[in-house]
């Protein structure tokens, strides 16, 4: 298992196709929500890919975002959850956001991964909300 950065449109595109899977067609995000104006290789945001035997199964990515890095689409095709990727990809953009001075993260995390973002360090914030129809909570953490 390994997470790398992604610095080619090749990469950016199996992200892409991760997303589709989990997202769109797993949890029924409209596609016109799930891709925005953030989708591509530039300063303002980072992606990443993690990969079990060489397959990339799983993806997230970093903004910055009033002080905070915002941790966001994390997601692992189904087959390939509990190998322990999510917390690879937490980990690789917690460094990316240190690499960056960042000394807080933030995610909106969907109520169902509370729990594991708890283990990871997280704290909740404030009440449930809705994100594309998923109820959803803001999860706050120092590093």
């Amino acid at each position: 298992m390994k997470t790398s950065l992604i610095t080619n449109n090749q990469d950016l595109q199996l992200a892409f196709n991760i997303r589709k899977v989990v997202f769109v067609e797993e949890q029924n995000v409209p596609l016109e929500d799930e891709f925005d104006k953030f989708d591509n290789l530039n300063a303002h945001c980072s992606h990443v890919l993690v990969y079990y035997h060489d397959k990339a199964v799983g993806t997230g990515r970093l903004r910055e975002v009033d002080g905070y890095g915002k941790l966001e689409r994390i997601c692992i095709l189904p087959e390939f959850r509990k190998f322990g990727l999510g917390k690879e990809i937490i980990k690789k953009l917690e460094e990316l956001a240190k690499a960056n001075q960042l000394s807080k993260v933030k995610l909106h995390g969907q109520t169902q991964a509370e729990g594991f973002y708890r283990k990871l360090g997280y704290s909740t914030n404030g009440e449930v909300f809705m994100e594309d129809g998923i109820p959803h909570v803001l999860m706050l953490k120092e590093i």
